[in-house]
């Protein structure tokens, strides 16, 4: 009953497509590279024998980058836009923040000024402090632009979005600075006028989700989740391509393992993720939430060799993940708190059971994730198929008609992200779902 460890240990079926996926020009939420990703993880989750494999589209704010820059004294330093920053020209005084954490924006006279804040916290903050919550902290300080400056040495300024669901669009000029560039505009120009000058095209746009299904033809159903797209700017191979590649190396195992599966799994490669979770939530929209037993989803897998779990307070996904370490003797990490920045969240945010799963890491932040230096050669095929078939397993035990994972009430959730101190930063940047 171990054969399939080694087909797995042997594949190279998820590796492949991750060098496909890579070797895209660009896989942009609302791209025609974005596009031509989810037909080709399709048709590769179709080769593999999942059946129905089928593209589902939905529309979306488009947004394509111009060119950016920052003029500073008689100097032009480089910066990129970060994705939805709208078009625009501001000089205004810079003002270096730091951290940028709350407390930071609330002792600070910020309007009419141009201000700048690291990508991380300092280690002994009590919670991490997403971009778009430092970002929407500058807007409501009166703040006329933003720049984000990577905390990571190695002159790559890093992207991620801004706008809200229900604007799109930010509502001042963002850009990202590399940490050399960040500490030179600290240097010799915080206090002193500088020009911010971004061009973009917005425009209405398309992306799709993937989905595909192997086992019985279950009413309830295991999903298997990943995004698809990632940012223009790199090859997306941390972010999310590695992700995708495990999704369908789960398939082609569990398509040999066909039965073993007691309830359906639904394999989704989700579309415009890193503008907002775009197609996760509107794939939450648009399903019955009470035919999900489970959400596996993959984003961040690979970068290191064990894996991390966070199980945002299901005790059963716990024992889960701690059965399947014990029958290997293998470790995995579980994190029990609440991780609100994927693909899993527009459903767990509602008490369905779902993972969030990574890898584990010491480093603040994201790492070469959203940077140029995202690409395929910092990763190690050896990671891909241990981690596979643990997630193999993983999601055999799931599908069993004896496992039963205790949903959690959407009270519990909101509960639990205020006592994490999460709410306050969902509020501020739109995304508390939950009536006051």
């Amino acid at each position: 009953m171990t054969a399939w460890i080694s087909e797995v240990f042997t594949s190279d079926v998820g590796w492949n497509h991750l060098e496909t996926l890579v070797d895209l020009e660009t896989r942009m939420a609302g791209s025609d590279g974005e596009q031509v990703a989810a037909e080709r993880t399709r048709d590769a989750l179709e080769e593999v024998g999942a059946r129905n494999a089928r593209l589902e589209s939905f529309e979306i704010q488009g947004w394509t980058r111009g060119d950016s820059s920052i003029g500073a004294g008689e100097t032009t330093q480089e910066c990129i836009a970060l994705p939805r920053s709208p078009s625009a020209q501001v000089t205004a005084p810079l003002v270096d923040l730091g951290y940028g954490l709350p407390e930071d924006f609330a002792e600070a006279d910020l309007e009419g000024t141009i201000v700048m804040v690291r990508s991380d916290i300092p280690s002994h903050y009590e919670r991490y402090i997403h971009r778009r919550e430092k970002y929407y902290n500058a807007v409501e300080s009166g703040a006329v632009g933003f720049v984000y400056r990577n905390h990571v040495e190695g002159c790559l300024p890093p992207t991620g979005s801004v706008g809200t669901e229900d604007d799109p669009i930010g509502e001042i000029p963002a850009v990202g600075v590399s940490s050399e560039t960040g500490a030179r505009l600290a240097r010799r120009f915080d206090g002193d006028e500088i020009e911010l000058t971004i061009d973009a095209d917005i425009h209405a746009a398309e992306s799709q989700n993937v989905h595909a299904e192997l086992g019985p033809e279950t009413d309830e159903r295991v999903l298997v989740t990943s995004h698809v797209d990632a940012h223009d700017i790199a090859e997306g191979a941390l972010d999310n391509g590695a992700g995708t590649a495990m999704v369908l190396e789960i398939a082609n195992a569990l398509a040999a393992r066909e039965d073993d599966l007691e309830t359906r799994v639904e394999f989704v490669a989700y579309g415009a993720e890193e503008v907002g979770l775009v197609g996760s939530a509107y794939h939450a929209e648009t399903t019955d939430h009470d035919t999900i037993a489970a959400i596996v989803n993959n984003d961040g897998v690979v970068r290191d060799r064990t894996l991390s779990l966070t199980t945002h307070g299901f005790d059963d996904l716990e024992a889960a993940a701690d059965e399947i370490a014990a029958r290997y003797g293998h470790p995995i990490e579980t994190v029990p708190k609440l991780g609100p920045h994927s693909d899993h969240w527009p459903f767990v945010q509602w008490g369905v059971p779902g993972y969030h799963v990574k890898s584990t890491s010491d480093d603040v932040g994201r790492g070469w994730g959203h940077t140029f230096a995202d690409t395929f050669e910092k990763l190690e095929q050896r990671t891909l198929r241990e981690q596979a078939i643990l997630l193999t397993d993983l999601t055999v035990h799931l599908a069993r008609e004896s496992v039963d994972v205790d949903r959690r009430s959407p009270e519990e959730i909101a509960g639990d992200l205020e006592t994490q101190n999460l709410a306050e930063g969902m509020r501020r940047t739109g995304d508390w779902p939950y009536d006051e």
